[in-house]
């Protein structure tokens, strides 16, 4: 039987964290003196009364969490995360929607990017850097980040961390699951205070840099501009901007390896990671083909703007500094394949991983060396390491799930009024948390206002299934979930 009290105990430590967030924002807010001072001071207020009051009814739990209550907690604390971190833009007034509010912050604190605002630089900038610290704070975890700085509140379980993290193999570089995840916070602080020097560096004042980068590091895709990094029409920001989502959408295990560790050999042996730059490599090469053969780009906008898309969308980032839905179709395609693969498992990106990818190559080879060798005792290779062979049902299990939700997702939308080609890239997007679509009324470039507010409640979902992987959300809607035994 699930105890609610160590669920309440650990939501509410976990919206103190949310009411420091807002704290800092608030100091901002005084800073830049604007008229979203009142904004933060009352939600911070509400969300600090919310921990105590959780707190105190789940003040005589302990420390120790089961399964069940694991994938509770991890799936009740990014919706509550989002119900209050919505109320900023509802108490300011510039998101006057509940729907709308809820969207923005499912689609900040998931990662996905996607916004329902038309225009952002009319927003005050500490509104502005609330959307990016959504990205950051969500891109590695609500609950990982507090295990980083928090351990004792979960006992530093493992099942939570099983809960939020991405990818069907779990890495780790230490025993201790707090010292784990400090060790790849600090990979994260490193990659996004590079980022942020990049770009200062670049001609980006200190507000952008911060705001692009926690963007960039998430994987997130909120920009200050409403054209992304395009507003800047500068070839070496966007060189940098493609560089970083690159490194976002690595492994963050085997970056701290690399740069910690220096241990170069490991990550070009590394089979995701190969799989990674391949396909970032043939999508480039054909969108380049497509731009210079079809719509007259030359060589090095071509090569930037393709380099820039599919980087973007394989790592589920959604930013942009060319409009794709005015590319040929054909590259709506390999885009849509690059959103649908993702990046690295144990990033920031959304997407199916290419590890799975990976793993499904291999189980298909070795389909056709088990028809030539019947008696073959064939196991599933990843990296030298024996595949567990209970992680082959898994993994069919996420696909067709994966699959299933979008074709199920994408006839709603429809039957909502929304054209076919919108309507399946629009539940990838969502579920993939890459937020950009692909179509002519909600193309890479625009907001998704104009959609029908079930229509943002389903997406919202979606996004929330895709940030954590499918079966986190799923299976608390299973009978045997609340079963006593």
């Amino acid at each position: 039987m699930v105890n609610f009290g160590i669920v309440l105990k650990i939501i509410g430590q976990l919206l103190f964290l949310e009411g420091a967030m807002m704290l800092v924002c608030l100091v901002m807010a005084l800073c830049y003196r604007e008229d979203d001072v009142m904004a933060f001071a009352i939600s911070m207020i509400f969300t600090v009364c919310a921990a105590l009051v959780a707190k105190y009814f789940g003040r005589n739990a302990g420390n120790e969490l089961n399964r069940r209550e694991a994938y509770l907690v991890v799936a009740l604390i990014w919706v509550v995360f989002c119900a209050f971190g919505m109320l900023p833009f509802l108490i300011s007034g510039y998101i006057p929607s509940v729907t709308d509010a809820y969207f923005e912050t499912m689609s900040g604190f998931t990662t996905t990017g996607a916004t329902i605002i038309d225009d952002v630089e009319s927003l005050p900038h500490t509104i502005l850097f609330w959307r990016s610290f959504t990205h950051w704070i969500g891109g590695l975890g609500i609950v990982f980040f507090t295990i980083a700085i928090l351990p004792s509140i979960v006992g530093g379980s493992i099942k939570v961390f099983a809960a939020e993290s991405t990818g069907p193999l779990k890495s780790k570089m230490h025993p201790r699951l707090s010292t784990d995840a400090k060790w790849i916070w600090m990979v994260y602080l490193a990659l996004t205070a590079a980022c942020v020097v990049s770009f200062c560096v670049a001609g980006m004042d200190i507000f952008d840099s911060v705001c692009y980068s926690m963007s960039i590091a998430g994987t997130g895709g909120f920009a200050p501009h409403n054209n992304s990094l395009a507003h800047y029409g500068s070839s070496t920001i966007e060189y940098i901007g493609a560089l970083f989502q690159f490194l976002a959408g690595m492994n963050f295990t085997l970056l701290y390896v690399v740069l910690f560790k220096g241990k170069v050999r490991q990550l070009l042996r590394n089979s995701e990671f190969k799989l990674y730059c391949c396909v970032i490599a043939v999508s480039t090469a054909l969108i380049m083909y497509f731009l210079i053969s079809r719509s007259g780009y030359d060589f090095e906008h071509a090569f930037r703007y393709a380099i820039f898309q599919v980087v973007t969308f394989i790592t589920t980032t959604g930013m942009f500094t060319d409009n794709a839905g005015q590319w040929p179709h054909f590259t709506w395609i390999v885009l849509g394949f690059c959103m649908f693969i993702g990046s690295c498992a144990g990033s920031t990106s959304g997407g199916f991983k290419c590890i799975r990818g990976v793993m499904i190559l291999k189980i298909i080879r070795n389909e056709f060396r088990q028809i030539l060798h019947p008696n073959a005792v064939l196991p599933v290779k990843i990296n030298r390491q024996n595949v567990l062979i209970d992680k082959v049902p898994s993994l069919l299990a996420f696909f067709v799930s994966y699959i299933l939700i979008c074709l199920v997702a994408s006839m709603v939308i429809i039957l909502s009024g929304v054209d076919d080609t919108n309507s399946i890239t629009i539940a990838l997007s969502s579920i993939s948390n890459v937020g950009p679509a692909l179509g002519s009324t909600i193309g890479p470039t625009m907001s998704w206002s104009s959609l029908p507010e079930g229509v943002k409640w389903l997406c919202s979902l979606l996004m929330l299934i895709g940030r954590l992987e499918i079966m986190t959300v799923l299976v608390l809607f299973t009978h045997s979930f609340w079963k006593e035994n």
